[in-house]
């Protein structure tokens, strides 16, 4: 394990959850900024963004690459819902969206409080069905990730859709720019990245909060930070591991906070996912590639 020149172990722990002898393996290249792993076990394929080209990925397990959507209205973050729809959050349309079964696509989210969301960036469903994303300016910053606009929203907010009624309400209000977002295992718990510290002089860190009655989230409380680059994307493993993007690869954290260990990669990664048939497979978008390697832990995302 020490050995190998992908892995910088920071705690015994690390070795547990990775594989001495496993490889980085480029999937694919020609991207211009991946984002939003989302992996479909009964397609045996994931699917990814590449923002920029305004453009869906598409790798199936024998190695092929297609285009699944194009154009993609600056697709960002993906995540799939209990039901095995795809969730997307859209820059160029400033909305949430889901595919439905026959390829049509239903509007989510696209308001609150009458006016526009700035550009919700990435996606996570509980189990419930409800529907939770960030959404900061990235996307109206410039014409590059979408279109360039002015923010309506006052605030950079994380949000709620209800499965019931579709409201949308705001749980967090007071992030400089929440990013990736993810449950713990048993859905006790959100954990919310807050990229800001690219643009201000904040930490680099994820926050976490207790969720009440699956709606309300309460208790906000510093969970870790990056040493290198700024937090985007993560997931969780079955264990409750936290592993994470980075500017220098996959930064590892365990449930009480400890840096466990790095899977270092050439480009400065976006996200990540879990998947293969045993969900013990590491997706990880990074600039202009995919990349996959495997490990001795599993995914706990669903479906």
């Amino acid at each position: 394990m020490a050995d190998n020149p992908l892995y910088d172990i920071r705690d015994e722990r690390f070795g547990a959850l990775v594989i001495g002898s496993a490889s980085l393996e480029e999937l694919y290249s020609g991207c211009r900024w991946t984002e939003g792993p989302v992996w479909f076990s009964d397609l045996n394929c994931l699917l990814w963004s590449d923002i920029p080209n305004e453009r869906m990925m598409r790798w199936t397990t024998d190695g092929t690459v297609s285009v699944f959507r194009s154009p993609s209205n600056y697709v960002n973050g993906n995540t799939r819902d209990r039901q095995g729809r795809l969730i997307s959050c859209e820059h160029g349309g400033r909305r949430v969206t889901r595919t439905e079964t026959d390829g049509t696509i239903t509007i989510l989210a696209d308001s609150y409080k009458g006016k526009r969301l700035n550009s919700p960036n990435d996606v996570v469903v509980h189990s419930d069905g409800g529907v939770w994303f960030t959404d900061p300016t990235y996307g109206i910053l410039s014409d590059y990730e979408g279109h360039k606009a002015e923010p309506e929203q006052p605030t950079r907010n994380v949000y709620r859709i209800d499965p019931a009624s579709g409201a949308i309400e705001a749980v967090v209000e007071d992030f400089i720019q929440p990013n990736g977002l993810a449950f713990s295992p048993d859905e006790t718990k959100l954990y919310i990245a807050d990229s800001g510290s690219a643009k201000h002089e904040v930490p680099r860190h994820v926050r976490v909060f207790d969720v009440i009655d699956g709606r309300r989230l309460a208790n906000s409380r510093y969970f870790c930070s990056l040493d290198v680059g700024n937090p985007d994307g993560f997931r969780f493993d079955v264990s409750g591991n936290l592993w994470t993007s980075a500017s220098d690869g996959v930064h590892c954290f365990s449930p009480d906070g400890a840096l466990l260990g790095k899977i270092l990669v050439p480009q400065t990664v976006s996200n990540l996912t879990f998947g293969g048939p045993k969900k013990n497979r590491l997706f990880i978008t990074a600039t202009r590639s995919v990349y996959s390697i495997y490990t001795k832990t599993n995914g706990a995302q669903y479906p």
